[in-house]
């Protein structure tokens, strides 16, 4: 097995340990390698070793690595994870399957009216500023549900979740406990009518607390590529 293959097996394996901790069943956490900064090869080592899922944070890198591996589109999963500004969301409609970062109406709206008609619904996700931060991304807890209700309405949008990223914590508790915030929206859609079935939380360094708080998808990169590469000019 190649380097990267070892990695994925030893990320999936944190995963199953931290889901039995947690009196959870390991199905129901799912992967996402997060391949930004590394190249095409990158994703086809781990796509070989059985990861489908891929995140990207920057569009044009994303949008340049799903033309390179054009000839594994059928069975590759991409997902913007990063902020999106609204002059990119045209070709993040057309190419991706999923955005993570939908934290206002706007970006929504451009989504949805720039999806193509042939293809399926685009699987989003809110971003929820779980923390407070004024300088990241993501809607106030507090304005969640009613962004959730417009966003669902949407044609050509399925949403399926919300997804954070809190300020790093120091302990498995201060960790689990920004996560509890997040999970606390989740529900709260949910008690307003919306049927969700994605809670994208947990990175490297914290994905057993995010799982033990409830997390349906991990982000995971570092473990599995490695430190970052220099970010592409």
């Amino acid at each position: 097995m190649t380097m990267i293959g070892d990695d994925l097996q030893h990320v999936n394996n944190r995963i199953a340990k931290a889901c039995v901790t947690a009196g959870r069943n390991p199905g129901e956490v799912r992967l996402l390698a997060v391949s930004k900064t590394f190249g095409p090869d990158a994703v086809r080592e781990a796509h070989a070793a059985g990861q489908s899922a891929f995140g990207e944070n920057y569009v044009q890198e994303g949008l340049d690595k799903i033309e390179a591996l054009a000839d594994l589109r059928a069975t590759l999963e991409w997902h913007c994870i990063g902020p999106l500004q609204s002059n990119k969301t045209r070709p993040v409609a057309e190419q991706f399957d999923w955005v993570h970062s939908v934290d206002r109406l706007k970006i929504a709206e451009r989504l949805s009216a720039q999806r193509p008609a042939q293809l399926a619904p685009l699987n989003v996700c809110l971003q929820v500023n779980v923390d407070g931060g004024p300088n990241k991304s993501g809607v106030p807890p507090e304005e969640a549900v009613a962004l959730a209700l417009a966003v669902a309405a949407l044609p050509q949008l399925r949403l399926r979740g919300l997804m954070a990223i809190p300020e790093p914590a120091e302990s498995f508790d201060a960790q689990r406990e920004l996560f509890l915030r997040a999970h606390a929206v989740y529900r709260a859609i949910g008690e307003a009518g919306i049927a969700l079935d994605t809670l994208s939380l947990g990175m490297s360094a914290d994905l057993e607390a995010a799982i033990s708080a409830g997390s349906t998808m991990v982000r995971v990169g570092t473990a599995i590529f490695g430190g970052r590469a220099r970010k592409p000019a």
